[in-house]
């Protein structure tokens, strides 16, 4: 399986459509590609916050019909990173979108953990209460979207539903990002899973810097690959099959003892 991983900056100056444009322009460079990744939120561009309800789209919206239209021309899996969907009450939501090489929607996800920290992201958005698996031509392909990197029983849950490759689009800022590579390479071990992670990069509202190293982590922790902080498309090769290796040669997920004994429940 090749992948494409498309670093992507969102600057202020620019508009959507504007941005689509030229963002079509990189999609045409992974050419070749079986699954092309894009960042979060990259098109209304993620510090954006008074222009969420402006920039809000259905999923018959621009940016994802400019995905399905990617996804014909190039015969790939498109994972659009995620937009601002607006649903029929009105609601808004970071909504991840994967495309089928036929042009369908073959799987949407909507962010659960939404931000607060020096973000409005929990004051604009409604968090997303699903967690789905979609079937593909490239195997069980699950996703989450940036903070939810920090929340593992959100991956597990994942991994229990059937998931092999999980896709994070993210707009993760430089001055974590040595959290994003803790994270990036704890979840793929920890749930023993092919982890393709897309962060965006430059400057976006608000001055604040976006950290790139988009990265792809094989279950083992190694990372496959790894971009810098400028925009541009990075490959990767990976060979599918290593997430059922690593899983049959070091057993964890079948060893799980759970509920373990003493466990406390959740509470509602």
């Amino acid at each position: 399986m090749r992948i494409a991983l498309l670093q992507v900056a969102s600057p202020p100056e620019e508009s959507p459509r504007q941005r689509r444009e030229r963002v079509g322009r990189m999609v045409a460079e992974a050419r070749g590609a079986d699954l092309v990744v894009l960042p979060e939120l990259w098109a209304a561009g993620y510090f954006a916050f008074d222009a969420y309800t402006d920039r809000a789209e259905t999923l018959d919206g621009p940016t994802v019909e400019a995905g399905r239209a990617w996804a014909k021309e190039l015969g790939a899996h498109v994972h659009l990173g995620s937009i601002v969907e607006r649903d029929a009450e009105g609601r808004l939501f970071n909504t991840a979108v994967l495309i089928a090489p036929d042009g369908q929607v073959a799987h949407t996800y909507r962010k659960v953990h939404v931000f607060g920290y020096a973000s409005r992201e929990a004051e604009l958005l409604t968090p997303g209460d699903a967690l789905e698996v979609a079937d593909t031509e490239l195997g069980p392909i699950g996703a989450t979207t940036c903070y939810d990197l920090r929340f593992p029983e959100l991956w597990r849950g994942l991994v229990d539903r059937g998931a092999k490759t999980v896709v994070v689009p993210a707009a993760w800022p430089a001055a974590r990002r040595e959290h994003w590579r803790l994270f990036t390479t704890c979840r793929a071990v920890e749930e023993q899973v092919l982890l393709i992670a897309c962060n965006a990069v430059g400057v976006q509202d608000g001055g604040v810097e976006l950290g790139g190293h988009s990265r792809v982590v094989d279950p083992w922790g190694t990372v496959l690959a790894e971009a810098g902080t400028s925009e541009g498309v990075t490959f990767c090769d990976v060979d599918p099959a290593v997430v059922d290796a690593v899983r049959a040669e070091f057993p964890v997920l079948a060893d799980r003892n759970w509920p373990m004994p003493g466990a406390i429940p959740r509470p509602d």
